[in-house]
């Protein structure tokens, strides 16, 4: 196998791995006018304004009347002219703003506006980042824009939120309402980890935040409230209702507290929303795959109404034999004929991205339970059934979508959809989409016998306690945003992530519209997953989780807040567990990395260091990591460069002149004469399977992965060998004293290139600034 290296710099590896962090090219600082003079800044609808720490800042303001921009401000750094250089800005923590903030140089844009490798200066996200002290934004200047030059012109341009969602530009790009958070300070260096200079102001993490004090347990008793009136709605709608909602009912039936438990009416209005389901699939048998009233209806089907009637199969039974009001079939003929359609499009309709998978996949599962529950012989073995679930969640090789001949195999017929280490496979790290716990219990509870959870597939089970546990990895200490201790989910370093800095408070499962904080572990009851639950207990978090998603009026939070009350008593029965998430202060200092993701995490004294070294490489190897080094007096986050070795395929992606998306065509256009700074940048491509088809310009798992990453971050050298049988060096200084390796927890002489085993990671910390 040939093996090539990608390096996209040439910095002398460790001119400063040991602590000795280099200073910056140059600096100007925003708000001071003999700073701002010598580098020639001039502002549009800016204005200087007192931020944090009382520090001067200046602002970018909105056009009148308001604009998708706003204003702008242009100056000229220095830069190395034989080295690759980074531009960093100097943000306020406490600052909450959707707005953004963009980079151009000599004209144009740096990054990308939405999920590129290459971010925007600000992203926006409305919450604050870091309260109570500043962070920094560090993004790589073009190499050509630079290369034996001495000064650049740059600008900072402010605009609106962002949907990404959108189809239409107009849609896509909102107007800018408001003034932007300050801008503080910029930099020009060549260190990939920036050094605030000697003397800066950082301020500090709050000492010691309470423990939260409200709200409590009452918000059970409000949840009973709320639910009591939305299933009684339901049980006496003299229409029939939709899948979502008949769904509540059926789950209702199982729950003793609930005005739909065991009651006949629960009963009479499925057998209505199936007849009435029938009615419409007569006329129109596309009902069967894009059910109008089910969000993202090609995921579900009809898997939905499948999932009730598989709830409800015991009091249905007698009324299965009935004729239909207004056809010559019974109802178990009617019903049996969609159902199958359903299941039959969602198996040649499958989703590669995992949450998608499992949507999918766990709704063939469910239109399967309910044929069999109705019409068995109609039904696919449990075991073939059960298959979809097996794939979707990692357990057996995802083959794709049912083709006359067999699956398709569009990624092969060994590629897994979660790691061996529990975490979601795709381009990388992902962060809230990589949140599946809550779609992974709704799997594991659909093999469970109905009101008998602890029946379900084993296997299942227990890869859902495999993630939990690496998930875990991902929480990480920040206040909330009313000052009381907390942990985060951590999303900045996720491939598909956008806006969430910081993340929400999460501890094992991050509560959304699938189910709740305590979902996961209440099936699992894991004692990793219960301790975990048990921290947010003691600090009187949960209720407020619950406390936020009764806010949002959504049939799925609906079903996910029915469970809550049981969920929350049988964490309280579990015993006490000795297990804390392992990001928590005070917990041992560790080092962990999943090499199929590409993804790395360290707890480090008092700083924590989050990095994805396989970065957003959809198309070619960039030689790019994302990092969030989280340290006491600031956070780092940056885009930075790495070295890399790979087996080459020969071919190239030319970076074309795309400024909005890093994807799909570039997205929605915008407006005016916009171009892109890293336009004709040649990409290498590595090695594709072979049987896979593939074309340059296509989006792949394998394009833009490589086979060893290196990355000096700060004092920081790291290593990672993704593949699962070459060996690599990674290149180290020659040290006189032994050097702390962080994942193994011990000290390494080193004489020499220190070899990296297949898939496994090295972390050298050469201690020294952070």
């Amino acid at each position: 196998m040939k093996i090539t290296s990608f390096s996209i710099h040439v910095l002398a590896l460790f001119g400063t791995v040991s602590g000795a962090l280099a200073l910056p090219v140059d600096t100007v600082s925003f708000a001071a006018a003999e700073s701002e003079k010598a580098h020639g800044l001039a502002g549009e609808l800016s204005e200087i304004t007192k931020g944090g720490l009382d520090d001067p800042a200046r602002t970018l303001l909105p056009r009148e009347p308001v604009d998708w921009q706003g204003g702008k401000v242009a100056f000229t750094m220095k830069v190395d002219p034989a080295l690759p250089n980074y531009f960093t800005v100097k943000l306020w923590g406490g600052d909450k703003t959707r707005n953004r903030l963009t980079l151009f140089c000599e004209g144009k844009q740096v990054g990308y506006r939405h999920l590129g490798d290459i971010d925007m200066l600000d992203i926006g996200g409305g919450e604050a980042g870091c309260a109570g002290r500043y962070y920094y934004v560090t993004t790589p200047l073009p190499m050509e824009m630079t290369k034996g030059k001495t000064s650049l012109q740059m600008e900072i341009r402010a605009s609106g939120a962002v949907w990404g969602y959108a189809a239409k530009w107009e849609d896509y790009q909102k107007v800018m309402k408001e003034p932007t958070r300050g801008i503080y300070a910029g930099y020009t260096h060549t260190d990939a980890c920036f050094a605030p200079p000697a003397g800066e102001k950082q301020g500090a993490v709050p000492a010691n935040p309470p423990v939260r004090k409200t709200p409590g347990e009452e918000v059970l008793a409000q949840v009973r409230e709320k639910m009591t009136k939305e299933l009684n709605g339901i049980l006496k709608a003299k229409k029939p209702v939709g899948q979502e909602q008949i769904r509540l009912a059926a789950l209702g039936w199982h729950v003793k507290w609930s005005p739909a438990f065991q009651n006949p009416e629960a009963v009479a209005q499925l057998v209505r929303c199936g007849d009435e389901f029938f009615r419409n699939y007569r006329k129109d048998p596309k009902v069967a795959e894009n059910d109008p009233r089910t969000p993202n209806p090609e995921w579900f089907g009809l898997g939905l109404l499948a999932e009730s009637i598989h709830l409800l199969r015991e009091p249905l039974q007698p009324l299965l034999a009935e004729k239909m009001d207004d056809s010559k079939l019974t109802r178990r003929e009617a019903w049996t004929q969609m159902l199958k359609a359903s299941r039959e499009f969602l198996r040649t309709h499958r989703r590669q991205y995992t949450n998608q998978s499992m949507i999918v996949d766990l709704n063939i599962y469910r239109s399967n339970s309910a044929l069999a529950a109705i019409t068995p012989a109609e039904a696919l073995p449990e075991a073939q059934a059960r298959r979809y679930l097996h794939e979707a969640i990692g357990l057996q090789p995802w083959l794709g979508s049912e083709t006359p001949n067999g699956p398709q195999k569009p990624l092969g017929d060994a590629y897994f959809q979660l790691t061996a280490k529990g975490l979601t496979r795709e381009l990388g790290f992902v962060g809230y989409y990589g949140e599946v716990l809550d779609w992974v219990t709704q799997i594991y509870l659909a093999t469970c016998e109905p009101g008998k959870p602890a029946s379900g597939d084993p296997a299942i089970r227990a890869q859902l306690a495999r993630m939990e546990l690496a998930r875990g990895v991902f929480r990480y200490p920040l206040a909330d945003d009313d000052g009381n201790r907390a942990m985060r989910a951590e999303a900045v370093v996720g491939w598909r992530d956008d806006e969430h800095y910081p993340g929400d408070v999460t501890y094992g499962e991050r509560a959304g519209r699938q189910g709740s904080a305590l979902y996961s572990p209440a099936a699992t009851l894991d004692p990793r997953s219960v301790g975990f639950a048990q921290q947010m207990f003691a600090d009187n978090q949960f209720f407020a989780t619950v406390e936020e998603q009764m806010k949002e009026a959504n049939w799925s939070i609906y079903a996910a807040l029915l469970a809550v009350p049981d969920e929350y008593e049988t964490l309280r029965a579990q015993p006490a567990s000795r297990y804390r998430l392992p990001m928590t202060p005070g917990m041992p200092d560790f080092a962990w990395a999943d090499e199929e993701d590409g993804v790395l995490a360290v707890k480090n004294g008092d700083e924590i260091l989050y990095a994805s070294l396989y970065w957003r490489a959809r198309h070619g190897i960039n030689g790019l990591a994302r990092v969030h080094h989280i340290t006491p007096h600031f956070d780092r986050i940056g885009v930075v460069r790495e070295d890399t070795q790979f087996e080459p395929s020969g071919l190239e992606y030319k970076r074309p002149d795309w400024i909005n998306f890093g994807f799909g065509n570039g997205g929605p256009r915008y407006p005016g004469d916009l171009h892109s700074a890293h336009t004709g940048e040649k990409l290498p491509i590595a090695k594709i399977p072979a049987g896979l088809a593939f074309k340059p310009g296509q989006e792949s798992i394998h394009a833009g992965k490589a086979s060893f990453y290196q990355l000096r971050y700060g004092p920081y050298l790291i290593g990672m060998n993704t593949t699962k049988d070459k060996t690599f060096s990674l290149k180290t200084p020659v040290s006189p004293a032994p050097v702390p390796e962080l994942i193994s927890q011990k000290k390494i002489a080193l004489t020499g290139d220190l070899p990296v085993a297949p898939r496994s990671t090295a972390v050298l910390y050469f201690g020294g600034a952070k």
